[in-house]
């Protein structure tokens, strides 16, 4: 799918079709994400594009919403369209591994399977 003019757009999804989330049905959660952005008509407010790794294999399948700056786990088609739904509502944190706030990344521990590296050492 091309897409010529993003104006309109609210959200921009990243869905990780790299190989350990493509194992854990990437494919899958891609076209149900895609699926019910389409049923509920904001295809012209929330846009897809599949990445290769996103460096969270732990926690595949991923998706990353911006300009938001959530990081999700989808780990069901389930969970990749209630993902579209947040981009609507931005009221579920459900599956957010990383939310942005006031300018900073945090994490939700009880749903990232790692931390992950610290860059500042």
């Amino acid at each position: 799918m091309t897409t010529w003019n993003l104006s309109g757009m609210k959200s921009h999804l990243f869905i990780c079709n790299g190989s350990s989330c493509m194992k854990k049905g990437a494919e899958e959660i891609t076209l149900a994400i895609r699926e019910e952005i389409a049923q509920l008509d904001m295809d012209e407010q929330i846009h897809t594009t599949r990445t290769r790794c996103n460096g969270r294999c732990k926690d595949a399948c991923i998706v990353i919403a911006y300009p938001q700056g959530s990081w999700y786990k989808a780990s069901t088609t389930d969970i990749g369209r209630e993902i579209v739904k947040d981009c609507i509502e931005q009221q579920n944190e459900q599956h957010t591994i990383y939310r942005m706030e006031n300018g900073e990344m945090i994490l939700n521990p009880e749903v990232a399977s790692i931390t992950g590296i610290d860059k500042n050492k």
